[in-house]
């Protein structure tokens, strides 16, 4: 398959399997690509690792593309297109969505405080702050179970659909927060706010507006972020060391693992269990970090695998909004 043919498959599969009930601006722009040669021929000069549609279209709207439809989108990459190049080879996705925090906490609650929290992938970090947000936990039955900061509700509020067996769910004690990307953002500075909040697909209501709010609660009081690469040696555990002692350390690596090789994977995650407990959102079949086999069949679809040291505890929505409780998860507090 040649490279213009790559781009045309993808951005196919983009408009009719991703972007529908999502982003119709999204979808009408992909569905231009893979109608007009001369598009896809502009997005095959990007690299392959940085020409995603919702990087492109992120970029996109960063540089002044009207949003309006796919025609005069088009037009618009055609006039732009060095700029577009360029820039989306400069770019990468890094979806911040606090609400996975709503995922991350029924596994934090079976740690005893007070914990010391390191995120691989953090970007800006706004998944460093489960003690700063409200959470409100529905039911199937409609029953709300409502969970605020000490200091009373919060103005992120995470909603999540719960189902299977109850657990024990508390805010935890968070006394340190640091967090390593490669690119991190600042949340203080105007430019990466854009970007990250630019990054929300156009249609997702009330996203962008969680994404500023969560931005603002960080930036009371900025995480230590730290511009490395976290499957090299030593770096998980470099920074691990600065953790206070008296507080038990909790690596996190929510959604990340499926953007690093096979090999880099198994780095992360023995150097994250060697550092301290471990918590990790990831597709059943991303890695065998897991400890026991998944059974596939009786996974639900679309659910990523909530874990604790491997320990499978509960199948969650990717980005937070669901938390179904697995009957093998019971047992006592960590």
């Amino acid at each position: 398959m040649s490279e213009l043919e790559a781009v045309i498959a993808r951005y196919r599969r983009f408009a009719e399997e991703e972007a529908p009930g999502r982003s119709r601006l999204y979808e009408s722009w992909a569905h231009a690509v893979q109608t007009t040669p001369e598009l896809a021929a502009v997005l095959a000069r990007i690299p392959a690792t940085h020409r995603q549609p919702p990087l492109v279209f992120a970029v996109s709207r960063l540089l002044g593309a009207p949003e309006t439809d796919g025609t005069e989108w088009g037009a618009w990459v055609l006039a732009h297109a060095d700029a577009l190049v360029a820039e989306s080879a400069a770019r990468s996705v890094q979806t911040n969505e606090p609400g996975r925090c709503a995922a991350l906490l029924p596994a934090l609650s079976r740690i005893q405080g007070p914990v010391a929290l390191l995120e691989v992938g953090a970007s800006a970090g706004l998944c460093l702050y489960p003690d700063r947000y409200s959470y409100r936990y529905v039911s199937e039955s409609g029953r709300a179970r409502r969970l605020d900061p000490i200091a009373g509700p919060a103005p992120v509020v995470l909603s999540c659909d719960w189902s299977g067996q109850e657990a024990e769910l508390r805010i935890p004690t968070v006394v340190w927060r640091a967090g390593i990307d490669l690119h991190p953002l600042d949340v203080r500075s105007a430019e990466d706010r854009r970007w990250l909040t630019g990054l929300v697909w156009p249609g997702e209501s009330g996203r962008r507006e969680r994404i500023d709010a969560a931005l603002d609660v960080a930036a009371e009081e900025p995480p230590i972020l730290h511009a490395a690469d976290a499957a090299a040696p030593g770096v998980i555990a470099e920074l691990a060391r600065a953790a206070p002692p008296d507080a038990t350390l909790v690596v996190t690596t929510p959604g990340v693992l499926a953007h690093v090789p096979w090999d880099g994977r198994r780095r992360i995650i023995d150097a994250a269990r060697a550092s301290g407990r471990w918590i990790t959102i990831d597709a059943p079949g991303l890695h065998d970090g897991w400890s026991g086999p998944i059974d596939s069949v009786d996974w639900p679809k679309d659910r990523f695998a909530l874990a604790l040291d491997g320990e499978v505890l509960a199948a969650v929505d990717p980005l937070g909004a669901a938390v179904e409780w697995r009957p093998d998860a019971a047992g006592p507090l960590g």
